[in-house]
């Protein structure tokens, strides 16, 4: 057995405790599958990032919720590169090898990590808004009082989520999903989860509000989604939401309704950027059986 360190970063936020936690591994090479899996089950925040050497990149990684490995995580990421800033890693760009590709990476003087997602790909669905109220325990007249100009979508910047309008932030907060019909919707889909969102958010500065469910991930909900804000803004953006007059940054807020708030800044200039600041509030080790050992972890 080995010992590792581990560490957990609030990411998109500033403030300790609050924007999304992220598992984050600075040693991971070494580590086989069902290790990174099983720290990723002991650490049970939605993902665990896991930095790696690269033959490609500066870096590589992967990232691994509870259950299963997923391609790509942005939270995670800017957590990961929020602790390397603090651990020394000078301003400016690098590039990060992962499971969709070699993304670019930004660090800014202030810490602010700035994330190149892939190119979107968007595809209109025709599910049905009784069937998506259903699994979102939300009223379908208030999805249809928000579908006129914004249609249900499937949107993906590196990974896909179906994107749902809804018409205010009390039915945003009142919504009360069904993990098996959502898990269900998004498998029909090929999506990793479903992004909920409205314009009429709670800060003045923010564009929109949202929440994200992705229970076939093993995330019942996640606090605050990167991957899923940019899918969510390159949507507004193919479905002109702001009529020709885009912003030069969109603000999307999430994770209030699960006491853990947080922004997601994201910029559309030629790619997709999504960026935010985080925290270190844990680092710590982790004893790490063998590959083949069924030992429990031991923090």
């Amino acid at each position: 057995m080995e010992t590792i360190r581990v560490l957990q970063v609030d990411a998109f936020t500033d403030e300790p405790l609050t924007g999304n936690p992220a598992g984050v591994v600075p040693d991971a090479d070494g580590l086989s599958d069902d290790q990174m899996q099983a720290i990723a089950a002991e650490m049970a925040v939605s993902e665990t990032a896991f930095l790696r050497s690269s033959e490609t990149a500066d870096r590589g990684i992967r990232y691994f919720t509870p259950t299963q490995e997923v391609d790509l995580c942005g939270h995670a990421t800017i957590g990961t590169f929020a602790h390397l800033h603090d651990e020394g890693l000078e301003p400016g760009t690098t590039t990060l090898e992962t499971n969709v590709g070699t993304l670019e990476i930004e660090v800014t003087d202030d810490g602010t990590v700035w994330m190149t997602q892939d190119e979107p790909t968007i595809r209109e669905v025709d599910v049905g808004y009784d069937r998506v109220a259903d699994a979102l325990g939300v009223d379908r007249a208030a999805l249809e009082g928000a579908s006129a100009d914004l249609p249900l979508a499937v949107a993906s910047t590196g990974l896909p989520f179906l994107i749902v309008p809804i018409t205010y932030l009390s039915d945003v907060g009142a919504a009360e999903p069904d993990p098996t019909a959502i898990e269900a919707l998004t498998d029909e889909l090929d999506a990793t989860g479903i992004y909920l969102f409205t314009f009429d958010a709670l800060e003045a500065e923010s564009t929109a509000h949202g929440r994200m469910f992705a229970p076939g991930a093993g995330v019942p909900e996640d606090p605050v989604t990167g991957t899923a804000s940019g899918a969510a803004a390159a949507y507004l953006d193919r479905f002109d939401a702001f009529d020709g007059d885009l912003p030069a940054e969109l603000r999307l807020e999430q994770g209030h309704y699960v006491d853990r708030p947080g922004q997601v800044r994201v910029r559309l200039d030629g790619a997709v950027q999504v960026g935010g600041r985080g925290v270190t509030v844990l680092d710590g080790s982790l004893v790490v059986p063998d590959s083949d050992d069924d030992e429990i972890l031991e923090a």
